[in-house]
């Protein structure tokens, strides 16, 4: 779930929300004004969708994943 919020707000719960983000892995969006938006990610989050990315950032190895991915499905079903 993302949850979207003005600087402002952000400023008056830091704590909160980086546990938020931390333990719930909560994305938190930081509205600006005349700015453009951030986003708040755990980092473990973000260190898995960059490895994500990565892997997946060649197309023999995503078809390889994908691939291994599907067999895996279709033997759960």
């Amino acid at each position: 779930m993302t949850i979207q919020l003005s600087y402002t707000s952000v400023r008056q719960q830091l704590a909160t929300l980086l546990d938020r983000v931390t333990k719930d892995h909560e994305v938190i969006i930081i509205k600006r004004r005349d700015s453009e938006d951030v986003a708040m990610i755990a980092a473990d989050e973000l260190a898995s969708l960059t490895e994500t990315a990565y892997l997946l950032s060649s197309p023999q190895n995503a078809k390889r994943i994908l691939s291994a991915l599907a067999h895996a499905l279709k033997d759960e079903g």
